[in-house]
Order: structure tokens, then C-alpha cells, then sequence
């Protein structure tokens, strides 16, 4: 069998980039290829940095040559993800409503450690208790922990086509709508991105996914402030952010820099409260005492003392951690005295929200573009 570079050149030219219509030569993502004997390696950039996208483009090279060229040809494809930068119009703002959905909030801390994730997912059960409609994006894209704590972790969400587009339709566990990067990534394989590349994955989780009507889309921050935030908040209006804290100083010092990220004048977010995780220790077999390991109401304090609502304290107890290894969010526990600590800080969030809605106009997505707004950021670090 004897192959030229052009006879695999014209074989690519009737593959198509997965999910659109353009061929993969026509929008120019081969790059190299390599003939030797009966064997051909092909290199092609990939505008998606996911791996289901760029297994789906490695299926289509092999299935197009064994197709057009010989079945038993032997291809061997590499693909490189590469940014796709976009030119941003200088007063363009980036981030528009997601259609369907009323509120979006974010869950953030400054530091790690503290339960943040826990919390959102506690959240997000308990607001579909409620009766509410409710999306959760797992936005912290180097430590998924969504797909573990909703009991789905082997779960792949499905394409469906939406008017003539192929979304990702969201799993749905207790009643929530979830994307996680950890549903494309293996158990064991880890996420080395650059900023921009998981901020340009977190966006495909956020405007790629058919979410439908929802009244509440959580998106579950990484800890810090970093690129992720800066995405987040460039990405979609939110309607307000929850920060959460432990009560030791160490982790208030974070919180506060959480809190005053989202009032940077550029970035503007309504904080819609604190909420002060591991509170005190409470054993199981005296449940009327309380240990105050980490210290007591620091969270509390801050929120009086930076002017932000205090949302509630959730105890340490090893009923939460043991919910959240099996999947099973402790606000499912029934009455419990965790289960009630999480309904008392969800309510409270709710209603912060309603205040918000009713006194505050609507907030527009951030316009970033020199290097000015990100300063402003960096002297809060």
C-alpha cells in the first residue's frame, strides 16, 4: 500500500470537527503528518481542551481514514489543546443572563480546607427540598469533589441537541442539575492547566450545557482568588456570592480577602453573606456540649465587623463528613441538629437573595479589559 501525505490530507478533509460542521482541515487543525510504511501519525490541534472532545476527535480521524483510505491502515493521532484567544471589543461585556435561569450564586473561600464545597452541596439539596429548580457548576477545576459528594462519580453527561446545537445535558442527583470537570477527567488523572485553559472549560461547563429553567445555579469556587474567580465574574452576572469560613484567624484573614474580591469596584458582586463552618465540636454521646476547637464566633465577628449578613454556623460532627464520602448530603439526614444548621443558613441565603433582587439593579458581568482591573485585585492579596 503506498500513501502520500496528500492522499491522508484529502482522507482529513471529509472529517468534521466534532459537533460542527466545518471540516478539520478547513479550520486548520492538522498540523503535521508523518507516513511510515503501513503506519501514519497525524498531529491536529484541539479547540477543546476536554478529554471526551478530544477523544471524540481522535475516533473521527481513525474512523475517516479506515473509511476513505484502508481499514487496516494503522493511525496513530496526537492531539494539543491550544488557547483560542478572543478580541475583546474594548466596552464589550462578555458575560450576558444565562437563558432560564433567575439567580446565579457563587460559593467561595479564601482558603482551602474549610468545607466550602460541602456547604454548596448541602445548599443545593436543600433548595430542592424546597422546591426550587437548582443547577450547581462545579467550578473549582483542579479538586472536583461534586461528582463524589451526589453519588454520580462514574456518571458522563449526554448530548442532546437544543435547537439545532448539541449541548451537555446536565446529571441530575437529589433533585440537581451537575457539571463537574471531574466527569471528564479519570479518577486518577489530574487536571495541569493554565489559567486560560480552565477558564475556558469552566465557561463550556457554564454556556455549553443545556440547564433548562432553573431558580438557582450554584457555582462552587475554587478556593483563593485567582483566574477562576476573575472568569466566573467576567462570565455571568451574578446575582450575589455566600463566603464561607472556618473561625480560626488564619482562615478569617482569607475570608475577608474573599469578601473584599467581590467588592473590588470593577468586579462589584453583592455579598449575600458568611457562613462559619466547623463552628464547635459537639460529640455524639453528649450532644448538649459544645467544643470551640477552632475558636469561637470569628466568622460571626468578621461579618459584623465588615458589614456582611451572618448566615449561620455548622457544627463539626462526623455525620457530615461521613454524608458527604457516601454521596449523601447530611441535609438529608432528617432532623438533625447538622441537617437543621444547613436549613437555617440556606433560608437565610434565600432571603439575602430576595433583599438583593428587591433593592439592588441587576449585576452586569465584569468588563476587564487592561490590566488596571486586575490590579486591583492583586493588592488585595
Amino acid at each position: 500500500m503506498s500513501l502520500s501525505k496528500k492522499d491522508i490530507f484529502n482522507g482529513l478533509s471529509k472529517v468534521l470537527v466534532p459537533g460542527e460542521d466545518q471540516s478539520i482541515t478547513d479550520a486548520g487543525l492538522v498540523k503535521n503528518i508523518q507516513i511510515f510504511g503501513e503506519e501514519v501519525e497525524v498531529d491536529v490541534d484541539s479547540p477543546n481542551p476536554t478529554l471526551q472532545f478530544r477523544k471524540k476527535l481522535e475516533v473521527a480521524i481513525m474512523k475517516g481514514l479506515h473509511e476513505r483510505i484502508h481499514p487496516k491502515l494503522k493511525v496513530k493521532v496526537r492531539t494539543h489543546v491550544v488557547e483560542q484567544p478572543e478580541a475583546a471589543k474594548p466596552n464589550e461585556i462578555k458575560g450576558k443572563p444565562i437563558p432560564g435561569v433567575d439567580n446565579i450564586i457563587a460559593i467561595a473561600s479564601g482558603k482551602g480546607g474549610v468545607g466550602k464545597s460541602t456547604l454548596t452541596a448541602n445548599i443545593a439539596v436543600e433548595l430542592a427540598n424546597m422546591g426550587f429548580k437548582v443547577g450547581l457548576v462545579d467550578a473549582d477545576i483542579y479538586g472536583p469533589s461534586m461528582p463524589t459528594m451526589f453519588d454520580v462519580p462514574h456518571t458522563k453527561p449526554v448530548a442532546v441537541d437544543v435547537e439545532g446545537k448539541s449541548k451537555m445535558q446536565p446529571v441530575e442527583s437529589y433533585g440537581v442539575k451537575l457539571l463537574s470537570i471531574g466527569f471528564f477527567a479519570g479518577t486518577d488523572q489530574a487536571v495541569v492547566w493554565r489559567g486560560p485553559m480552565a477558564s475556558k472549560a469552566l465557561n463550556q461547563l457554564i454556556w455549553d450545557a443545556h440547564w433548562g429553567e432553573l431558580d438557582f445555579l450554584l457555582i462552587d469556587l475554587p478556593p483563593g482568588t485567582g483566574d477562576i474567580h476573575l472568569s466566573v465574574v467576567q462570565s455571568v452576572p451574578l446575582n450575589g456570592a455566600v463566603v464561607v469560613s472556618t473561625p480560626q484567624h488564619v482562615a478569617l484573614a482569607d475570608a475577608r480577602k474573599g469578601v473584599g474580591m467581590f467588592r473590588v469596584p470593577n468586579i462589584n458582586v453583592p455579598v449575600l453573606g458568611i457562613v462559619e463552618n466547623m463552628a464547635y465540636f459537639t460529640p455524639e454521646e453528649l450532644p448538649e456540649n459544645k467544643y470551640y476547637i477552632f475558636g469561637k464566633e470569628g466568622a460571626k465577628n468578621l461579618a459584623e465587623e465588615i458589614d456582611v449578613p451572618f448566615l449561620g454556623e455548622i457544627p463539626l460532627v462526623q455525620s457530615i463528613r461521613e454524608a458527604g464520602d457516601v454521596g449523601r448530603p447530611a441535609v438529608m439526614q432528617g432532623d438533625t441538629p447538622a441537617a437543621d444548621a444547613f436549613r437555617s443558613v440556606v433560608r437565610r441565603m434565600v432571603e439575602e437573595c430576595v433583599k438583593r433582587n428587591d433593592n439592588l439593579p441587576p449585576t452586569e458581568a465584569v468588563r476587564i479589559t487592561t490590566m488596571a482591573g486586575c490590579s486591583a485585585v492583586n493588592k488585595l492579596s
